[in-house]
């Protein structure tokens, strides 16, 4: 059975981001293991309200910023997979890890 390790990344930091994913995906390409990716998303806009005190009423105007997203998948290479996993990545940075496990075609479990 192969698995699939799917890497997504979030930061407000576009230049971090970009830089980040793209060593990464030279450092899967020099090790050898197939990686799809890394796929870009839509920016989002947030907007985070913001108050003057804990009572309703007044308002600052509210913090408005993009959050910039990144894919990647690493397919077999389980041992790299679990390096790039362990890695210390920037704090702008927010990783979430998938991991898929995926069967031959034309096998059957009994």
């Amino acid at each position: 059975m192969t698995f699939v390790t799917k890497l997504d990344f979030a930061s407000g930091d576009r230049d971090v981001l970009v830089e980040t994913v793209q060593e990464l995906k030279e450092t899967l390409e020099r090790k050898g293991a197939e990686c799809k990716g890394p796929h870009a998303s839509p920016s989002e806009r947030v907007t985070v309200p913001l108050y003057k005190d804990l009572a309703p009423g007044d308002e600052f105007s509210p913090w408005r910023y993009d959050v910039y997203r990144r894919s990647m998948e690493i397919h077999g290479a389980d041992d790299i997979a679990r390096d790039v996993v362990g890695r210390d990545f920037p704090d702008s940075i927010h990783v979430e890890v998938e991991v898929d496990q995926k069967k031959p075609l034309g096998h059957r479990r009994d």
